[in-house]
């Protein structure tokens, strides 16, 4: 149990826990998180023959029930393309990477070294990972599943989301305090590494509905003659959404799910709901920046 006090997150309760500890390796699980069997003994043999650098290995997560509805379909194609694809990426080539706050093993001494979670970042698996490549440590990804529910709610989804854009930022704040010493610390692949992971997804996902409605407007009034910056915009856009469709249907293979062309399809609309989000993120950044959107979970009809 722990004592009562502030800030009322998870966090908090994880440096609490971790004082307690005694293993060379430490675990964080969800309460709904269903790992594959062989989970913690791969984890084991991974940290037995590397180096001491490596200081983390982070499982990919994935939902036990992607065919509920259309938003957890959406949400099963984010993770694959997230754990599938972009954090093994970021990991083979040693740069910084967030992680994704569950399935996350330690190596309980680092863990220590470096001070634990921030008590008050509500997405302390972001902030951690960045903060163990900023100390010089590396994280890896193993091809174990984790299995979690996904969220089957609009409603529980926005709240979640939204915490998680707002720790984003929150990340982002804590790390640019010194741009230079951080700029060093993760050189420059790494830097602009971290501005992606964290200030771009929340700005991009802000202002993502104004800018498609600039597009269109400029369309509309003067459909036959075309700007060269009105063209470069149409560009971005066209890419963007080309680039990350085929991801999300590479990393749905991955996963064994085929045939989903209707999600990957919709996934613009997926994005403007992130946009929602993004505007609640900020709005508590402002007026409740530790304020911590619990996440209802039992939801699904499924059972993992």
């Amino acid at each position: 149990m722990v004592p009562q006090g502030s800030p009322q997150t998870k966090p908090r309760a994880l440096n609490y826990a971790l004082q307690f500890c005694h293993g060379s390796l430490l675990t964080i699980y969800d309460a709904e998180d269903v790992p594959e069997p062989n989970q913690l003994r791969e984890v084991a043999r991974e940290f037995f023959r590397a180096d001491n650098t490596l200081a983390c290995l982070q499982a990919q997560l994935t939902a036990y029930n992607p065919n509920e509805n259309w938003l957890t379909r959406q949400f099963t194609a984010e993770y694959a393309t997230l754990f599938g694809l972009i954090l093994p990426a970021l990991a083979a080539r040693r740069l910084p990477l967030t992680l994704g706050g569950t399935s996350n093993h330690f190596r309980t001494h680092i863990l220590r070294k470096i001070g634990g979670w921030d008590s008050h970042n509500v997405t302390e698996d972001a902030d951690l990972g960045l903060r163990l490549a900023r100390l010089g440590f590396r994280t890896g990804v193993v091809q174990s599943l984790t299995y979690e529910e996904a969220n089957t709610r609009l409603g529980n989804w926005l709240g979640q989301r939204a915490r998680w854009l707002k720790g984003f930022m929150q990340t982002w704040l804590v790390h640019m305090r010194n741009p230079v010493r951080t700029a060093k610390e993760l050189g420059p692949t790494g830097f602009w590494t971290l501005q992606a992971l964290t200030a771009g997804i929340f700005i991009s996902a802000l202002f993502h509905p104004f800018l498609i409605a600039l597009s269109a407007w400029f369309l509309v009034i003067n459909p036959f003659h075309v700007s060269v910056t009105t063209m470069l915009n149409l560009e971005v856009f066209v890419l963007g959404y080309g680039v990350a469709m085929l991801a999300g249907a590479k990393a749905l293979r991955q996963r064994g799910l085929r045939g989903w062309w209707f999600t990957i399809a919709t996934m613009p609309f997926y994005w403007l709901l992130m946009s929602i989000a993004a505007w609640m993120a900020l709005w508590q950044l402002v007026f409740a920046p530790f304020k911590w959107n619990k996440t209802e979970h039992g939801l699904s009809k499924f059972q993992a």
